[in-house]
């Protein structure tokens, strides 16, 4: 990759810290769940987490990164320091005939961002709009909706080793990216802050809409080659109509990974429930449905305790008001094991528990 061009200069990019103290972190999770964090900095610049690390008087403490907490289920207090990651900015870095290239903090809320693309006239990101959460945590989890991953769309990114102060560039096959999986979840884990994140646009633009509720809106409208602008429009209006809004009703998005199984697999599922939601792979396997598997096993709206199913989608799991993270990981457990007696599936939470 070329050199990138210099940033102006940032007054928040002063290395001042500035240690906060038993901070309550309902706030600054998507859920509303209840925790106190013992320490606190707010992260803002390159500069600010490199003093953190390099101040002797913080280093005894574990270490705990904070993003948008939309992937996040706190169950206990924080006797830690908690570094929350508020790095801004967005800028494109560079157009030309084939590709934009467009940069953006890792505090950057994910939606404000890519809604940013749009008005910019660079569109690219529109399938992943609304998804909730931060830049910085989109490559962890290769977030995907809609027909695109971030994967496709991603160029590189900025990361602070945890333990050295050094920062590394990661590429695209440095990510290993997987479904809703990288190398960040795994080798990396806990050892890198993620900075910026660089972004690689088509140009010129094209409108991906294979995906079954796209072309559902193609069939009503009769609009056979979409914008992009409207297909983030039509994004946004069926997310909302789906999906809870957290600042209304607490929730993680999708809390389950879809289960991907084996041909043999799928075939015995479909011999017992024929109308089970299944999806071929490239490389043969099958992707179910999740959320399916849930509702044919009767957890639609239901609740345990404060915690809930979502009642619109099964895959949603909800604060009713006044849940704590144990009852979200006891419903969790209980819809695991309801789905693996039934069909044979574990399935596989996507929140980090905390």
């Amino acid at each position: 990759m070329s050199a990138l061009p210099q940033r102006p200069h940032d007054p928040a990019a002063e290395p001042a810290v500035r240690l906060e103290t038993r901070v309550s972190l309902r706030p600054y999770n998507s859920f509303g769940l209840p925790a106190i964090a013992e320490r606190l900095v707010r992260v803002r610049s390159e500069a600010q987490l490199r003093a953190v690390l390099a101040d002797p008087a913080l280093a005894r403490w574990p270490r705990k990164l904070l993003g948008g907490g939309s992937n996040l289920v706190l169950t206990r207090d924080l006797d830690a320091l908690v570094l929350k990651i508020e790095i801004a900015g967005r800028r494109l870095v560079r157009r030309d005939e084939r590709l934009a290239i467009v940069e953006a903090g890792a505090g950057e809320n994910w939606h404000g961002f890519v809604a940013w693309t749009m008005a910019q006239g660079l569109p690219g990101l529109e399938n992943l709009a609304l998804i909730p959460g931060s830049v910085g945590a989109s490559p962890v989890q290769n977030i995907g909706a809609y027909g695109v991953e971030l994967k496709d769309r991603f160029d590189s990114l900025d990361a602070i080793d945890l333990e050295t102060g050094q920062m590394r560039v990661f590429g695209k096959s440095d990510c290993r990216f997987g479904y809703r999986d990288s190398v960040f979840k795994h080798a990396w884990a806990g050892r890198l802050a993620i900075t910026r994140v660089r972004f690689a646009l088509p140009q010129p633009p094209v409108a991906e809409v294979g995906y079954l509720d796209l072309q559902r809106r193609i069939a009503e409208t009769g609009i056979s080659h979409p914008s992009p602008q409207l297909v983030f429009d039509w994004i946004c209006a069926i997310r909302r109509a789906k999906l809870p809004d957290p600042s209304v009703i607490g929730n993680a998005g999708s809390f389950f990974k879809n289960p991907v199984v084996t041909p043999e697999q799928c075939r015995d599922i479909i011999a017992r429930d024929p109308s089970v939601v299944h999806y071929p792979m490239p490389d043969g396997s099958f992707k179910l449905a999740a959320g399916w598997l849930i509702e044919a096993c009767g957890w639609k709206g239901k609740t345990v305790g404060q915690a809930g199913v979502y009642d619109k989608q099964a895959l949603v799991l909800v604060n009713r008001g006044q849940a704590i993270g144990g009852e979200i990981v006891t419903l969790a457990k209980a819809i695991q094991e309801s789905v693996y007696g039934r069909f044979g599936i574990r399935l596989e939470p996507e929140p980090v528990v905390w």
